[in-house]
């Protein structure tokens, strides 16, 4: 029996750790499309009596064409992965053309370089056609291709993105519907792993705080991975677009907001003096039962029967905390409420009715356009200038280190500015791949010693190094770079050139162009990385400041800028953003002042776009225009909202507590006779005190006013 739990609970991990099996699939394609664009001209190649370096030329381009189209739609990554064979194949003649003509084939190859980061702001298209520019082009100067050669890599190019093309586009092309499934199996597979990681909080010793903070990182962890996932559902329904999905839609929405009700009330908790150790047993009994109802109820492959009874225990256990009257343990009676909303919301949470018809302002979508326009130098154009210096010197260095390896320097110097926007991205991607590829070098070696020149078992460490790194790039650019090293290194073994010597030279110029990459990153054009992340804080406040205006239009029957739902996850990605931008700011290298102050931003905004969601969910089913009182608490909350982002750029705002105002919307909503329609709106009118309550006290923690204050301030 214990044997068959185990099996399950890792069945749900791995549901859960690469959701809709979307890396499995993208290496596993990746990898069979280099297998046969290797098989179709190692054919070529017995035919002409061509070298070897046809064949790998095809096989460069078919991994270069899986990893560089990310577009979300079938049809435009065919027509984006056909495009490619343009710049490629273009890129291809001139660097041939030029490998005889030493100086001016490096400036052209710092031109192509700048070119290919310029076209970036054309979006998904543009990326993947910069690289099939640059790496072509590359390659004919790493194997000193020869005119002669030039049919014979005109058709590795064909052979290379084709082979892409026709599995990833046609043979293994993606079922949405299917997608859509595995999504959802994973989402439950999120919830199932906060539900756990609440329960180690409600385990933990009251009087040990640094298990309970760690706890508490895992369940903030955990509900991460469950909005990134409810993202990519989202993707989905967006991409089916079929009416009949709607109610699914808005089922999972439900689901994912009371998943992360059970963690924010979890959170509360936590911070509650007494600590959740602290509780009274049969308190902390009923709540640990709750949570492990909710773990067992979603746990991947359960049955039906098997799901719904795990869901009633879950809410029997809970039940006479929910039902206690008089507030003495409200903490304790908000984590209840949530597992009896988390364990309904699995269940289905009853029929959806149609959201109501969203009355759109025809005069919001200019003004939205113009507030798209980009300000200062646009992020392409001030990377292709520091790549330019970057990979220019990098070809001076790599030379100086190694005439014949030269090229591992610009690579790695071109690679750092890949979905980076600051120059603290840079340096940490830099710094990532250098301790990817010593891993890699030390695993290489290894393998290679290992195999001893064995062709087959070299062949197929080859795939198996080659579909790791296409899974893991994703992740990590430092995990693509160890099996990237890993790959070289059983490469040289086969074709009989391996050395240790080789191997270190590897790390030697990527530590060269890493270093060169940085050093652009941080004196040409330089980007601050508390810059970045300001940046993307407004846009973020903006998305959300949108949000909370659109919904309030929609329930106060005015028209709207646009649909609240819809805004709202567009502030989702907002959110997903200014993580990526923090994330230089908890890097160890450097050390950064005033490091938690983002961090704690970072946290209350992500509260704020919780219950930003659950406000704009509300407005699906409710139209109240007599409830004018709610315009000026919203609006008082739109201008702490704005306060945060000022704080955060050193400015003083003016930050006023918008309690009364709220206090005044939540009593003419509790004079609604309609007991459900008095039900939701001061559901609407506790999500905007939540609102208002975790901004303020940031904005006033932030900026030194004492506890107590803000209402006094303005």
């Amino acid at each position: 029996m214990r044997g068959r739990a185990w099996v399950g609970e890792l069945r749900t991990w791995a549901t859960g750790v690469d959701p809709g099996w979307g890396r499995l699939r993208f290496a596993g394609v990746g990898t069979a499309a280099m297998a046969l664009a290797v098989l179709l001209m190692s054919g070529v190649r017995a035919l002409s009596g061509q070298p070897i370096t046809v064949v790998l030329f095809a096989a460069v381009l078919a991994m270069v064409s899986n990893l560089s189209v990310t577009e979300p739609g079938l049809g435009r990554r065919r027509v984006t992965t056909a495009l490619m064979v343009l710049p490629a194949a273009a890129s291809t003649i001139v660097g041939t053309l030029l490998v005889e003509y030493r100086t001016v084939s490096d400036v052209v190859f710092v031109l192509v370089m700048m070119v290919a980061v310029v076209v970036r702001r054309f979006g998904a298209r543009g990326t993947a056609l910069g690289m099939a520019l640059f790496m072509p082009y590359f390659f004919t100067q790493f194997l000193q291709a020869r005119p002669e050669q030039l049919p014979w890599l005109l058709a590795a190019v064909g052979v290379g993105i084709g082979s892409t093309l026709l599995l990833r586009g046609f043979v293994f092309a993606d079922d949405p519907e299917k997608i859509l499934d595995r999504l959802t199996v994973a989402l439950r597979a999120h919830v199932h792993a906060l539900a756990l990681a609440v329960v180690d909080v409600l385990e933990a010793p009251a009087q040990d705080r640094a298990k309970i903070d760690d706890a508490l990182r895992d369940v903030a962890r955990r509900r991460t991975r469950l909005n990134d996932t409810m993202l990519q559902v989202a993707d989905q329904f967006d991409r089916l677009d079929r009416p009949e999905d709607e109610s699914r839609e808005l089922q999972l929405a439900d689901l994912e907001l009371a998943a992360e009700r059970l963690a924010v009330s979890t959170r509360r908790l936590a911070d509650d003096p007494a600590r959740p150790g602290a509780l009274e047993p049969e308190v902390r009994r009923a709540l640990i039962a709750g949570a492990r109802g909710i773990a067992a109820g979603t746990a991947t492959g359960i049955p039906d029967d098997s799901r719904a009874i795990a869901l009633a225990g879950a809410r029997r256990s809970v039940d006479p905390l929910a039902a206690e009257h008089g507030g003495a343990r409200p903490r304790e009676q908000r984590l209840a409420f949530a597992v009896v909303r988390l364990a309904d919301a699995l269940e289905g949470g009853g029929d959806h009715p149609p959201p109501a018809p969203v009355e759109v302002d025809p005069d919001a979508e200019p003004e939205e356009e113009t507030t798209e326009e980009p300000k200062g130098l646009a992020l392409s154009t001030r990377q292709a200038v520091q790549v330019g210096v970057a990979t220019s010197l990098a070809i001076v260095a790599g030379e100086l280190v190694s005439p014949a390896r030269w090229y591992w320097a610009v690579i790695a110097a071109f690679v750092v500015f890949a979905g980076t926007a600051s120059r603290g991205d840079v340096l940490t991607r830099g710094w990532q791949r250098l301790v990817g590829t010593v891993g890699g070098v030390v695993a290489g070696m290894g393998l290679a010693l290992l195999v001893g020149g064995h062709v087959v078992v070299s062949l197929v460490l080859l795939a198996c190094c080659v579909f790791l790194a296409l899974y893991l790039v994703r992740i990590s650019t430092g995990l693509l770079a160890f099996w990237i090293t890993a790959v070289l290194a059983l490469l040289y073994g086969v074709i009989g050139q391996f050395s240790v010597e080789t191997l270190v030279l590897r790390v030697v110029e990527t530590a060269v162009g890493g270093a060169l990459g940085a050093l652009a990153g941080f004196l040409v054009l330089p980007k601050h990385t508390r810059e970045a992340f300001r940046e993307a804080l407004d846009e973020t406040v903006d998305a959300l400041d949108d949000t909370l205006a659109a919904t309030t239009d929609r329930l106060l029957g005015r028209p709207a800028a646009g649909v609240p739902v819809e805004l709202a996850r567009v502030a989702d990605e907002k959110l997903k953003v200014l993580r990526e931008r923090a994330r230089p700011l908890d890097s160890p290298l450097p050390r950064r002042r005033g490091r938690g102050s983002y961090q704690r931003a970072l946290r209350v905004l992500t509260a704020v776009d919780h219950y930003a969601r659950s406000f704009a969910r509300l407005s699906d089913g409710l139209v109240a225009p007599e409830w004018t009182a709610l315009d000026p608490a919203v609006a008082a909350v739109r201008a702490n909202l704005a306060a945060l982002g000022e704080v955060l750029a050193e400015q003083a705002p003016e930050v006023r507590s918008a309690e009364q105002l709220v206090d005044e919307a939540e009593a003419a909503a509790a004079t609604t006779e309609d007991a459900a329609r008095r039900t939701e709106m001061l559901a609407a009118a506790r999500l905007v005190r939540r609102i208002d309550q975790v901004v303020v006290r940031l904005v006033d923690d932030l900026a030194g006013v004492p506890a107590g204050t803000s209402g006094q301030r303005g």
